[in-house]
């Protein structure tokens, strides 16, 4: 299949493919005119790596997962590499989420400050 169909049966952009082609994540061949050409197995492989970025993962973080990409990854037990990664992309995300809620602390704060109004207005709160 060619990437437009690809794209459009995993619901991710054809330039998203492309970059996880480039990351050697998903590969093609060449059509006599030079168009890319995906195995049918792209689908399920394109499906897993979006499973992986949409649980918090980075594309460097999917490569480890390579070996598997092919099967039904959601239901198989994750490897102690697997569960590795996985621990340090949330630590990464807690501190994310901690740095976020600092500012928007230091942010209601100063609005508080001031207007001498209460700062939990909606979408401070």
């Amino acid at each position: 299949m060619r990437i437009g169909e690809l794209a459009r049966r995993t619901g991710v952009s054809a330039r998203a493919l492309r970059h996880y082609e480039q990351a050697g994540l998903i590969a093609s061949a060449r059509a006599a005119n030079g168009y890319r050409v995906y195995e049918e197995g792209a689908v399920v492989r394109v499906a897993n790596i979006r499973y992986l970025l949409d649980a918090g993962l980075t594309l460097d973080d999917v490569s480890a997962f390579r070996s598997c990409l092919d099967g039904d990854l959601p239901s198989v037990r994750p490897s102690a590499r697997g569960l590795e990664i996985a621990r340090e992309r949330l630590a990464v995300l807690d501190a994310r989420i901690a740095a976020q809620t600092a500012a928007r602390d230091r942010l209601a704060a100063a609005l508080a400050d001031r207007s001498g109004s209460d700062a939990t207005a909606p979408g401070l709160s």
